[in-house]
């Protein structure tokens, strides 16, 4: 007989696979016109899902190679942005809310960030890869790692917010 912990970890499992698998099968469904959009005007909803995530062609540090913002049915925006590291060569995510202008310490910082983690690009073949770059086509789906978990089990799980449940968005469309 399984635990309950077993259990849970083997629900949880099979919601992320179900999810996964629905973008696959809707992946077709995104044609020719989405095909040639850029990233950095790039549209996302998340996979059976509430929240989207709009890509924004201005930068304000050249270090940033995307900048981006989560956007809740509510209207709650958090910014965010993708920078790379070198060696090995990976985009590097935050979602921040509330931080203060100009010079910030990195408590101030780290207090206004609700998310890091690696961005991921993943085809129709499911294949992971790296986001685009800034001009590049946009990708097909994106995957945020641990996205939902550190929003829900974080300061904006006030109850009234609708947070993401999943950690992977598919191009929904594109900013003229």
């Amino acid at each position: 007989m399984k635990t309950p912990l077993e259990l849970c970890r083997k629900t949880s499992a099979m919601r992320l696979a179900t999810a996964f698998f629905s973008v696959l099968a809707t992946a077709g469904l995104s044609g020719q016109a989405l095909a040639a959009c850029p990233q950095e005007l790039a549209v996302y909803s998340e996979v059976d899902g509430d929240t989207s995530i709009d890509f924004r062609p201005e930068t304000e540090a050249a270090i940033v190679a995307n900048s981006f913002r989560l956007i809740t049915r509510e209207g709650l925006m958090l910014d965010g942005m993708v920078m790379w590291s070198d060696e090995p060569a990976r985009a590097y995510g935050s979602l921040m809310l509330n931080c203060p202008e100009g010079d910030q310490t990195g408590e101030e910082i780290a207090a206004c960030t609700h998310w890091q983690g690696v961005v991921y690009a993943l085809d129709k073949e499911g294949t992971i890869g790296l986001i685009p770059l800034s001009g590049e086509a946009a990708a097909e789906r994106l995957l945020f790692p641990d996205l939902a978990r550190a929003l829900d089990s974080g300061p904006l799980n006030d109850g009234k917010t609708t947070l993401p449940r999943w950690d992977v968005y598919a191009l929904s469309g594109c900013q003229e």
